[in-house]
């Protein structure tokens, strides 16, 4: 849970991604089969001809941050395989796991055994090794051809996943090309929850909820253990107030004059007040161990969960280790927006590939990269690991298909998950001031004043000790 390092999302990867699987999104409630190959089609299928070939490299070194049997392992072993086929070039992969940052890749930066190819979030690659000049720009990368015709890597997957400020270096480079993408979403069953109407406004949300309450069920199920769980009410509410960007610049505020002296963020905190003393969590949420509370919710004991697009695919497998024929028929929608808000966000958080400064092998490095993207390598991300990819143009898990078109809707701004506060001071900030007195607000234990108050002056006792 980068308990370590305070980099909270490493337990969204690590809990979350270690079991997303199945090729298809079959789960109750009538719900399709994708219009993808099955797993064993997928993986035994012939191998894509690569687009751009390394002129000199005739190997490179792969740390990845999954292990060789859960789905993404098994696509991203397939495109390994392929690529060596295809090119000759051989790649000397290690399965490391999700702490592969924290324990192999930054303790190696300052030796000559280091990786030419990671991957993980670029929240996380952006804290761990970018910050201290572990990677270098992997911009040329966009125009690399994938090995479907003439199209390169931008032509294939949108600006809005790779070019944000947070995918950049301090020299305003690229350091990282995604090929999965995360988003957040509120789930419900459709086959529980009749005549649903996804709300537009924040009173909207709350009717839901109230609604719930008295149908005889608790309204929201929330697994109160994973402090970036309970962070994300929060975020999701103040982005639309501040805009992408706008927590972090609040956060790194030396004085955390920052926090009183906008009023979005005060009202953010309020609704979230609301929701901790309006008795909507279900009953045991702040003393149980995750994934108990989300259990909860899949076996019914709740309206809604709040949680990443992996959602589906931990419940479902839950669900189906259970027995019987007990199945969701998951739908769902976005936060709306609040009052007085004026931008339109959308949290997601892209996974992809990042190039050391110290690689021996950069070439064939990135042209694997460019490979992976490929039309018939990535569709594996969907059909065998029931996950998001940036291409437009793959099919969609159905369950998945709502937040796939929040993410990719027009006029929308693009924020990571928690606006990238888990990043800041390598996530000390987080662990130090903001989870504390965000836990204690959604507990009811503080008024939405107390914590903006607190907030302030716990950062501006933050910054000067980490500065001086």
């Amino acid at each position: 849970m980068r308990s370590t390092t305070g980099l909270a999302l490493a337990a969204a990867l690590s809990l979350a991604l270690a079991g997303c699987g199945g090729g298809t999104d079959a789960g109750g409630g009538g719900a399709a089969p994708l219009t993808l190959p099955g797993v064993d089609e997928y993986l035994n299928a012939p191998c894509p001809e690569v687009g751009t070939k390394p002129a000199t490299d005739k190997e490179f070194t792969y740390w990845s941050m999954w292990t060789a049997d859960e789905p993404q392992g098994k696509v991203l072993g397939k495109a390994i395989k392929c690529f060596t086929e295809k090119t000759g070039v051989k790649v000397n992969v290690q399965w490391l796991g999700r702490k592969l940052l924290t324990q192999n890749v930054a303790p190696a930066l300052n030796t000559d055994t280091v990786p030419d190819l990671f991957d993980q979030d670029i929240s996380q690659v952006k804290a761990a090794i970018v910050a201290p000049g572990g990677t270098q720009p992997v911009d040329d990368v966009l125009d690399y051809k994938i090995g479907e015709g003439d199209k390169k890597v931008r032509d294939v997957i949108p600006a809005t996943s790779y070019d944000i400020p947070q995918n950049k270096d301090a020299n305003g480079k690229i350091f990282e090309i995604p090929y999965e993408l995360l988003g957040n979403a509120w789930w419900y069953d459709k086959a529980k929850i009749k005549d649903f109407k996804a709300p537009s406004t924040m009173a909207d949300l709350f009717a839901l909820f109230d609604k719930a309450k008295s149908d005889g069920m608790a309204a929201v199920s929330q697994d109160g253990d994973i402090n970036f769980y309970n962070a994300y009410f929060f975020t999701q509410i103040a982005v639309r107030y501040l805009g992408a960007g706008g927590l972090e610049k609040a956060a790194l505020d030396k004085s955390g004059a920052a926090w009183t002296s906008d009023p979005g963020l005060l009202k953010s905190a309020e609704l979230v007040e609301k929701l901790a003393k309006g008795g909507y969590f279900i009953d045991g949420w702040d003393a149980a161990k995750f994934p108990q509370i989300q259990q909860r919710w899949a076996d019914g004991d709740a309206a809604y969960l709040f949680v990443g697009s992996w959602g589906p695919s931990e419940t479902r497998e839950y669900l189906s280790k259970q027995g019987g024929d007990k199945g969701i028929e998951y739908g769902s929608f976005q936060f709306p927006q609040p009052e007085g808000a004026t931008h339109k966000v959308v949290e997601q958080l892209p996974i992809g590939f990042a190039v050391t400064a110290k690689a021996k092998h950069p070439e064939a490095a990135k042209a694997f990269m460019a490979y992976v993207l490929n039309k018939d390598i990535l569709s594996g991300i969907p059909a065998v690991a029931d996950n998001l990819t940036p291409r437009a143009d793959l099919p969609v898990p159905d369950s998945l298909k709502d937040v796939k078109a929040a993410l990719e809707a027009p006029g929308v701004e693009h924020a990571i998950f928690m606006d990238a506060l888990d990043g800041l001071a390598a996530g000390k900030w987080v662990d130090n001031v903001f989870y504390p007195l965000n836990n204690d607000l959604l507990k009811g234990k503080l008024t939405a004043k107390q914590f903006i108050d607190g907030l302030a002056a716990k950062q501006a006792e933050f910054w000067k000790s980490t500065n001086s």
